[in-house]
């Protein structure tokens, strides 16, 4: 049986041939993320700057060091919301994307009712 490609030299190829592929993946990371799905978010984010800037041109355009960034956008990462614009903001300059957030369709509150007090039997 032949071997395959692996995932990411895969989406590396197709980043790097497809803008709007491009653009998209950028795009989903960021929703992730905001949708509160941050490790889906932090994985693709790191796929796309492995993919497109790299982390040690990321590292120079952010003056935020090379292994730090590596750190953040790792398994068990936790960008500061001031880094993490940071990092968006040199990813849509580098890529000339503009992302905008605007309201889509209201999800369900993952928040239960309040259960109801069961009455108490009558006093005797």
């Amino acid at each position: 049986m032949p071997l395959t490609r692996s995932f990411k030299e895969t989406v590396r190829e197709r980043v790097q041939e497809d803008a709007a592929f491009r653009d998209a993946l950028l795009a989903e990371g960021v929703d992730a993320m905001l949708s509160g799905e941050v490790e889906v978010g932090r994985t693709i984010i790191r796929d796309y700057i492995n993919a497109t800037i790299g982390f040690e041109q990321l590292a120079k355009e952010t003056g935020t060091p090379t292994k730090s960034l590596m750190r953040m956008f790792g398994r068990a990462g936790n960008p500061s919301a001031r880094n993490l614009f940071a990092v968006i903001s040199v990813l849509q300059q580098s890529s000339g994307t503009s992302l905008r957030v605007r309201p889509g369709p209201k999800k369900p509150s993952r928040l239960r009712a309040p259960r109801s007090t069961p009455a108490l039997p009558p006093a005797s």
